[in-house]
């Protein structure tokens, strides 16, 4: 897999994390959480990037945080980072999620896609599953009554 330690991706709300219905809160889009949380559990450092502020902000982070997600950041480049009028609204991501993409949102499964092609899940599924069959044949094979032998490692 693709290592996302410390990758920071930055992704939308509205149209992208949930339907849109601003100023509410639409339904949320179908495996956004699941591609989320999964996202986070591999380290990337996930920034809400959204037109929202004020209540509207606080409550779609709140959405999130029920959801399961806690952004490392919310509409800044890092947590500390304070807004200077000064200095570009801009985030700093190595990655940007968003329905405003050339070609429109493709989805949570086309994003998964984009970023894990089906070679990549190939070769991993196929790596995971020759050491699964070498520690089976290991177990297999492991002689308890010899401990002089020499067992298949």
């Amino acid at each position: 897999m693709i290592d996302l330690r410390n990758v920071k991706i930055a992704v939308d709300f509205d149209g992208t994390i949930v339907e849109h219905a601003y100023p509410k809160i639409g339904k949320e889009m179908l495996f956004a959480f699941y591609t989320l949380k999964e996202l986070d559990k591999m380290g990337a450092r996930l920034i809400l990037w959204t037109f929202r502020t004020g209540i509207e902000l606080e409550e779609a982070v709140e959405y999130c945080r029920r959801n399961g997600i806690e952004f490392y950041a919310v509409n800044k480049s890092y947590p500390e980072e304070v807004f200077d009028e000064t200095v570009s609204r801009k985030v700093d991501a190595d990655i940007f999620i968003d329905d405003k993409n050339i070609g429109g949102f493709p989805g949570w499964s086309g994003v998964w896609q984009m970023l894990f092609p089906f070679e990549i899940q190939e070769q991993e599924a196929e790596k995971r599953i020759a050491s699964t069959g070498r520690n089976i044949i290991r177990k297999l094979f492991k002689r308890k009554n010899r401990p002089n032998e020499s067992r298949i490692s």
